[in-house]
């Protein structure tokens, strides 16, 4: 796990260097079902949210006029049409708050609840989904059955617009923020 988590550190940060706008700061976001929005939407968190905070969606999502690939301004749900209210929202929405007017946030959030790590193992991916239950196996084709791979596919996109600083990965109970090789 650790490897797994310094690899993706790695990763992310070599991108930095091809970002187009340095004030447009892009966190991914990847777990299980809090990420993916476990809490209920209600009408306040739909409100009054920051032009500033926007999302990038990870599926399309035609009932909310959402295409996959585009930035959208970050009104919940944020992962899938059908999912709640996340930590990635309340994370969003404080660092617009308290950062200066010219910062922009950006989240990009692909997560399943209920899965396990090795649903975002990116080469073995395909076998863990073959043993697992139904209404898994339905979720992740929204991911083309690898969510890894579509959060990494929506980075790269990401890339050209702003500065990846950190991976938010809540698995199990707990929520990890990754920025430059830093846990916190």
């Amino acid at each position: 796990m650790k490897k797994f988590i310094l690899l993706n550190c790695l990763l992310w940060t070599s991108v930095l260097v091809l970002a187009q706008d340095k004030n447009f700061h892009i966190y991914l976001c990847m777990g299980q079902s809090n990420m993916e929005g476990n809490a209920r939407i209600e009408s306040q968190d739909t409100c009054n949210v920051d032009e500033r905070f926007l999302v990038m969606s990870a599926v399309d999502c035609p009932s909310l006029g959402r295409v996959k690939g585009q930035w959208y301004k970050a009104v919940p749900p944020l992962v899938r049409c059908n999912t709640g209210l996340t930590p990635a929202d309340c994370f969003g929405r404080t660092l617009v708050e308290k950062l200066p007017d010219p910062i922009k946030i950006g989240i990009i959030n692909v997560a399943v609840g209920g899965c396990r790590i090795e649903l975002f193992d990116e080469d073995n991916c395909e076998e863990h989904i073959a043993s697992q239950p139904e209404w898994l196996k339905n979720t992740v084709q929204a991911y083309e059955n690898n969510p890894y791979r579509r959060l990494k596919e929506l980075a790269k996109a990401a890339q050209k617009d702003g500065v990846i600083k950190g991976v938010l990965l809540h698995q199990a109970s707990q929520i990890r923020v990754i920025e430059s090789g830093r846990r916190r």
